[in-house]
């Protein structure tokens, strides 16, 4: 018999989104297939964005959907950066941040991060140094950190963003494991030039439909007009977004797990010959491993039918990104790695 492959390497959420977003798919009317959206007549851009302004206490102008955070990433981009501009983003970040940017003709300058003793740490000093040597039109801070796991903190975050004024910001929060908004406003509102991304991907576990959002300061009046959607948006998606953020209660059960299952990991696997367990904010972990077990260990794993991300990037490349599955596959790998060093 064919064993059931788990995939714990695309940092989805396995757990699935609440119970209200299947609701919406079986009463769905079919006018939400066939049918343009008629905010524009009660003079908003549509539910979804008007649902989040109330949410972050924001004006609906100032929210921007998209197909997926990372299609919002890629307007911001082709909207402010251009042949020759600079984007500045972490050392250790997704590579699709320097794709965009190539794409555009634009250049990838990096700012420092360090990896401490359990956890990967934001270098404020050396992000304000690149800052002023390299004047970027663009900044990308990703919190949490895709691959590393690690957030900037709040002081850290307020410094940057001071020094930060002559470039657009973009706050990368797809990786927020929580529906926090109460300090966005207050952000948006002191830096204007800032935008706040976050994603239902992740948290709501709705990465199948691609809804992405940003919360913009007000100068990026250029970005709202570039990221417009003149006949609103995808209407089945909207309802689905609204029903997930109608469900905290179900989320918040869901982080819960996952956050005794990280200790569960970082306990277990850290006990292990040739790992280092980094702590991590996001609903993924990231671990060094001994160079000699790698294709020993991806090989071990793959006859079991467990998927795990090996990375394979310059500075990364002796390390694995385990996503934080559901309690049972957390445990059935958790079984498998540790029977590899037994």
């Amino acid at each position: 018999m064919t064993r059931k492959v788990i995939y714990l390497d695309r940092n989805e959420n396995n757990y699935g989104p609440a119970p209200a977003c299947h609701d919406v798919l079986v009463r769905a009317d079919s006018s939400l297939l066939s049918l343009y959206d008629r905010s524009f007549a009660r003079g908003i851009k549509g539910v979804l964005s008007e649902r989040l302004a109330s949410e972050f206490g924001l004006g609906e102008d100032r929210v921007l959907l998209g197909y997926g955070a990372e299609h919002i990433l890629k307007q911001t981009v082709q909207c402010y950066l251009g042949p020759g501009k600079k984007l500045m983003v972490p050392a250790f970040s997704w590579w699709y941040y320097r794709k965009i940017a190539s794409e555009a003709g634009g250049l990838s300058v990096e700012f420092p991060m360090t990896a401490g003793e359990d956890r990967f740490r934001y270098d404020v000093e050396g992000m304000r140094e690149v800052y002023r040597r390299e004047r970027p039109a663009v900044v990308f801070i990703s919190s949490p950190n895709n691959p590393t796991g690690n957030s900037l903190e709040r002081a850290g975050l307020e410094t940057v963003l001071a020094d930060f004024r002559e470039s657009v910001v973009v706050l990368d929060e797809a990786y927020i494991f929580g529906g926090e908004t109460a300090y966005v406003k207050a952000l948006v509102d002191a830096h204007p030039n800032l935008l706040v991304l976050r994603t239902m991907s992740k948290y709501y576990a709705l990465a199948g439909v691609r809804i992405g959002f940003g919360l913009m300061g007000k100068e990026l009046d250029a970005l709202a007009a570039f990221g417009n959607r003149y006949l609103g948006f995808n209407r089945l998606s909207e309802e689905l977004a609204i029903a997930a953020l109608d469900s905290p209660r179900y989320y918040r059960e869901i982080a819960r797990k996952m956050t005794e299952d990280k200790d569960r990991y970082y306990a277990a696997l850290g006990r292990l010959p040739g790992f280092r367990v980094f702590r991590s904010d996001a609903n993924f972990i990231l671990a060094a491993i001994s160079p000699a077990h790698g294709k020993g260990l991806k090989a071990h794993l793959e006859e079991r039918s467990l998927m795990i991300k090996f990375m394979d990037e310059p500075l990364l490349n002796s390390h694995v990104r385990i996503t934080i599955g559901t309690q049972e596959e957390n445990r059935l790998l958790i079984d498998a790695i540790t029977s590899y060093y037994e």
